[in-house]
């Protein structure tokens, strides 16, 4: 896709949870590719217990996703891996810890996870629920502040919070 005016909707007639769960990058190209697990796990400084390699799996398993600690509980659910919600907070945590997962700052109630630790920006649908990422190349931040003395920027994070035109 050359433009963001061609992304597709979240609401791909099912809720926004089932549609959040569905809704990868709309600007993927290549496959997604399969993932040692384990070993992931073992580089980032964990081990790898059943309950982190199911819900690993869940992250990982399709290539990048954003997802909640509620998504990612009920996801669990419905394929049956035996989890507590914490549990899944808990490893939400670890894995953000490790720098497996980045923690989205989306000013919103829920807490959002994306795969993709790489620098980009997001779009977040508001009514839909639904987080989406913005290709390299569209977002170019120019005009910085000065930085007070002896610091530096780690990270500039962009969140475009779209809603519906009342037209």
């Amino acid at each position: 896709m050359d433009n963001l005016t061609n992304m597709p909707d979240c609401n791909s007639g099912a809720d926004s949870f089932e549609a959040g769960l569905k809704l990868k990058c709309a600007f993927c190209t290549s496959p997604c590719v399969s993932r040692d697990l384990g070993t992931k796990l073992r580089d980032a400084g964990l081990r790898p217990t059943r309950q982190r390699m199911e819900l690993a799996k869940l992250l990982f398993g399709k290539g990048d996703r954003h997802t909640t600690a509620d998504m990612l509980y009920e996801e669990a659910m419905r394929v049956e891996i035996p989890v507590s919600l914490a549990t899944v907070y808990n490893t939400l945590q670890q894995f953000t810890n490790a720098g497996l997962l980045r923690r989205l700052a989306t000013d919103t109630a829920k807490a959002w996870f994306d795969t993709n630790v790489s620098e980009h920006h997001h779009l977040l649908m508001e009514e839909d629920d639904c987080i989406v990422d913005v290709p390299s190349g569209y977002l170019s931040i120019d005009h910085l502040p000065p930085l007070p003395a002896g610091m530096e920027i780690a990270r500039i994070e962009v969140v475009l919070r779209l809603r519906r035109r009342e037209d």
